[in-house]
């Protein structure tokens, strides 16, 4: 596999051991004079020990641009990983004006089709890791890295250990993903609602699943219980039992209950992994007033679960009228977003998936029971009680758009986190 090894100031292919171009290959770009940045080599604040691409705003206002380099041929529809580590000092919104890109080329030197922003980080010490696994486009004859200073009059980034390689295809990471539509009614026990749930589930679902959803409120639907008499702590006895059931399908669960913690009751979520054990839950942050005034309490926090395939996110029927839970997952690395849901609105909840390019999948009662990709398109719909909407997912898939490419990308580096909401 050649490897081409852009180490601060030093470029070389990597063939055995790298070859070393001193000051050639990386140029200063920008739009115009007026916004271009300052640029030099800084040999004190390096992680390679050879230098780093500093990047300055120089008290520019208008700032935007930084360092270039041509990195050769590559492949069309070849794979390739882009990893570059970087710190900065004055530099407020890292998320925004911290941007390295790979500008895909034609063979004759004009764009292939969008770049891409390299938007995946880690904190490593004092440097902070970016990388992205990226496939070339079909026109694509070579790349260009850009690594650039964006709107940061005061701020400074210094890159360094650049690499730009190429990789091996993903994995496949295709699930199957189950949701249940179903109402009981005249059960007057939050133990015969669950096996009323779970019967259904078995009958409606069969066979290997991956993911497998509940509704919001399966223990108290139809009993005529109130919430803060039916609720349990996690784990409980629901818990339990949902824990068996996914035990015995070897799937992970997802379903809404009513929690009780100390004076507290919650509208809750829980998840729980193939072998039955509670691996997380999530408590309704945006309950309508007849939650307040039913003696409920709101969640404040917007956890994101790492699985066995990927990252989920949880929410609650209101909360898809807000846009900030979805977004906050989606901005957490969720790539399916498990709704269970009572009743609410259809189009609000598809702009969720489609502002934040994930996966959506609903399990309702006065709602519709679908599962929906990142486009908005319902990929499967249970209409009839008693049934199921299931569906095969595939993670890795990029949902682009013709004239904005992958907004999953462009999202997570354009999107302005340093203006106030309210």
């Amino acid at each position: 596999m050649s490897r081409l090894l852009l180490l601060g100031l030093f470029a070389g292919v990597l063939a055995g051991e790298p070859v070393r171009f001193e000051n050639t290959g990386w140029r200063l770009w920008s739009q115009r004079e007026a916004t271009a940045p300052r640029g030099y080599i800084d040999t004190t604040i390096t992680r390679s020990g050879k230098g780093a691409l500093a990047v300055s705003g120089n008290s520019n206002l208008a700032v935007h641009g930084g360092w270039e380099y041509n990195a050769g041929a590559v492949k069309p529809l070849g794979w390739y990983r882009f990893t570059a580590y970087f710190k900065t000092q004055g530099v407020e919104h890292p998320n925004w004006q911290v941007v390295p890109r790979v500008d895909w080329r034609t063979a004759d030197g004009k764009r292939a089709f969008y770049p891409q922003y390299v938007y995946e980080t880690k904190p490593e010490g004092e440097w902070t890791r970016t990388w992205l696994l990226m496939q070339a486009p079909k026109d694509a004859a070579g790349a260009v890295l850009q690594l650039y200073l964006s709107n940061a009059p005061g701020g400074t980034v210094w890159w360094d250990d650049v690499t730009f390689e190429a990789a091996e295809p993903p994995k496949d990471r295709k699930i199957k993903v189950a949701a249940i539509n179903f109402r009981p009614s005249g059960l007057k026990s939050r133990e015969a609602n669950v096996e009323a749930f779970i019967e259904t589930a078995n009958q409606a679902a069969p066979g290997k699943l991956d993911l497998l959803l509940f509704p919001e409120g399966m223990t108290v639907v139809g009993t005529g219980i109130p919430y803060v008499k039916i609720a349990e702590p996690i784990p409980g006895p629901t818990t339990e039992r949902l824990g068996r059931l996914a035990r015995e399908r070897s799937s992970w669960v997802v379903a809404g209950i009513y929690e009780s913690e100390g004076t507290a009751v919650y509208n809750t979520a829980v998840l729980l992994d193939r072998q039955g054990r509670v691996a997380g839950k999530y408590r309704k942050v945006y309950l309508p007033r007849e939650e307040f005034e039913a003696g409920l309490t709101p969640g404040n926090s917007y956890p994101v679960f790492e699985t066995d395939f990927g990252k989920v996110g949880l929410m609650i029927c209101y909360d898809a009228m807000f846009a900030q839970p979805a977004h906050a997952l989606a901005a957490r690395g969720a790539e399916v977003i498990l709704l269970p849901i009572w009743g609410g609105d259809e189009v609000l909840a598809q702009a969720r998936a489609m502002e934040n390019r994930v996966f959506l999948v609903t399990s309702g009662y006065d709602y519709p029971t679908y599962i929906m990709d990142p486009n908005g398109e319902r990929m499967s719909e249970a209409k009839q009680r008693g049934t199921a909407a299931i569906a095969t997912l595939d993670l890795n898939r990029k949902y682009t758009q013709e004239w904005l490419g992958d907004m999953r990308e462009r999202r997570a580096k354009e999107e302005r986190t340093d203006m106030p909401w309210r």
